[in-house]
């Protein structure tokens, strides 16, 4: 089965579910290839949980929810070692992110102690309670949710953490059109209960397999190399793209092709993929607060500002 036709498949039993998400899942679906993780940021309401549930079912995954509160503490993800009176021996109880697909809500909103377990996991694939090393179910898959509003008493995302996530992404509100479908969706019944699984782990390996195998041209590998060195060159930002963006880049835009349907990359695809893969990752100068100045209008400067390939792309 060719990693378009899960995409497709993916996306029409979403839709069930999350009405107007195409886009987001194809997003998700290609970190899930790439073995990359996602920082979902967006208001309250806009279905982030329901997401992450309805991909996990699809996709027949252990799925886990772990609210991140201050009072967390990193025992609480990994796992604990307890003493079992009946056995008279210490047992490992394992924590919630021994699962494959967990959503870590309001991540912001937990000590940095505990965010960077979850990092350390995410990092890894595995974890480590007094010296014993146990590694993690594959695929091990985050995704990560932040809330923009309500920030205080929160503990933002270090930049060198943050550099951790393959994407940052919203799912933004429906349009009236979409948003009409998902109340009738939803107003008689929960749509999630009649999900079925169209893939398992073998065949998410195999797809793997199959994105490893498009082709990046020199003069795509160019490409990004220039846009991440105009970033780190920009007079407003004033830290950059670092080599592990770049090579993070490479990575999402095999997978992305592959669920165009393509065995090659395009300059188009790394226009698309830009704000996605390097927004999260810049660090703005004190002169970059403005509206006008964002991270995603500089982003966009620079694209116009740094010329794309124009050659054949298949050969």
């Amino acid at each position: 089965m060719r990693v378009i036709e899960v995409s497709n498949d993916l996306k029409q039993n979403v839709s069930k579910v999350m009405v107007g998400c195409d886009k987001a899942t194809e997003l998700v679906f290609m970190c899930l290839l790439t073995d990359g993780h996602v920082l979902l940021e967006d208001v309250p309401g806009t279905g982030k949980t329901m997401f992450a549930k309805t991909l996990a079912k699809c996709l027949n995954l252990d799925f886990k929810r772990i609210q991140f509160t201050p009072d967390l503490i990193p025992s609480d993800l990994i796992g604990v070692n307890f003493y079992n009176q009946a056995k008279g021996q210490f047992e490992f109880k394992r924590g919630p992110l021994f699962s494959q697909l967990v959503l870590a809500d309001e991540i912001n909103r937990a000590a940095p102690r505990t965010q960077s377990a979850l990092l350390e996991a995410m990092e890894e694939k595995q974890i480590s309670v007094e010296g014993t090393t146990t590694p993690l179910k594959k695929p091990f898959f985050v995704i990560a949710t932040q809330n923009p509003v309500e920030n205080a008493g929160t503990f933002p995302l270090p930049e060198a953490q943050l550099d951790r996530f393959m994407i940052k992404m919203s799912l933004g509100y429906q349009d009236k059109k979409d948003e009409i479908a998902l109340l009738k969706t939803h107003s008689a019944h929960n749509p999630i209960d009649e999900l079925s699984s169209i893939i398992d782990v073998d065949t998410i390996d195999t797809l793997k397999d199959e994105v490893n195998n498009v082709m990046v041209s020199d003069a795509i590998y160019s490409y990004v190399v220039d846009i991440a060195r105009a970033t780190r060159e920009h007079a407003k930002i004033s830290l950059g793209v670092s080599s592990r963006g770049s090579v993070q880049m490479i990575k999402c835009l095999k997978a992305y092709a592959a669920i165009q349907g393509r065995d090659y990359v395009l300059p188009d695809d790394v226009k698309y993929l830009v704000p996605y893969v390097f927004g999260h990752r810049l660090i703005m100068n004190h002169l970059s607060f403005t509206d006008e100045n964002n991270v995603y209008g500089i982003l966009k400067e620079i694209m116009l500002q740094v010329q794309a390939p124009t050659e054949d792309f298949k050969s």
